[in-house]
């Protein structure tokens, strides 16, 4: 049941005097508006990516929150002199309510405020960066065009040294064959002229011409592996 509690000389509420059960209704109608100010500001916000500002709507939802929370210090005042126990009980209740929901609005407003004011800042930093990137786009794409060069390169170097890599691994596997083959045919040889009884002298320029291969061979590893290393070194 509605209770419409007149109270004599009661003097003015929030919005210009009244009795409880008006500056009641008044705090009401003021909650709807308010309800669907926020909404709106919501929608707008999310219509975009980057949010929408309305500062006369905002400035009026929180004028309105102001005006709300006036009625109901107005209403604190008229509810407690209401005679009835019981009806002063059930406006107190109302009144609590009102303020409460006055206070969620506020909250509301000022996340939104908030949000509001990140997005102008995010979208004030994507325009500065936007206007250097786009000053210095000749610049970034100069830079990206020497990497990539760069890059090849490199990638050429890399393929030519494994390739003299690999030739030289094959020239090594070449002089260690031609090493076991050397010692196969030294030893047949010993063997004849053992067999023959050949001289000591011809026996010992056979040994200094194997010296002299093992020479030509350590030499030639040895110059295999500087001109790697030099390769490798000018790439």
């Amino acid at each position: 049941m509605e209770i419409s509690a007149d109270i004599g000389g009661g003097g003015g509420g929030g919005g210009g005097g009244g009795t409880l059960s008006e500056v009641y209704q008044s705090a009401k109608k003021l909650l709807l508006r308010t309800r669907d100010g926020l909404e709106r500001l919501e929608r707008l916000e999310f219509s975009t990516s980057n949010g929408v500002d309305s500062p006369e709507l905002a400035f009026a939802i929180k004028r309105d929150i102001s005006q709300i929370q006036s009625l109901c210090v107005e209403m604190g005042r008229l509810w407690r002199s209401v005679a009835a126990k019981s009806q002063r009980d059930l406006w107190k209740r109302k009144v609590e309510q009102i303020a409460e929901e006055a206070d969620s609005l506020k909250e509301s407003l000022d996340k939104y405020q908030l949000r509001n004011q990140k997005h102008i800042l995010e979208a004030k930093e994507r325009a500065e960066l936007l206007g250097r990137a786009s000053g210095g786009s000749a610049h970034v794409l100069r830079i990206f065009d020497e990497e990539a060069q760069a890059m090849q390169s490199a990638h050429n170097s890399s393929t030519m040294l494994e390739d003299a890599y690999a030739t030289g691994v094959a020239i090594l596997s070449k002089y260690a064959e031609q090493r076991e083959h050397l010692k196969s045919a030294q030893r047949k040889a010993l063997d004849v002229l053992n067999t023959v009884g050949l001289s000591n002298s011809v026996l010992k320029l056979i040994e200094r011409r194997h010296r002299v291969d093992k020479w030509i061979k350590y030499t030639g590893i040895i110059f295999t592996i500087v001109i790697l290393y030099v390769f490798w070194r000018w790439t």
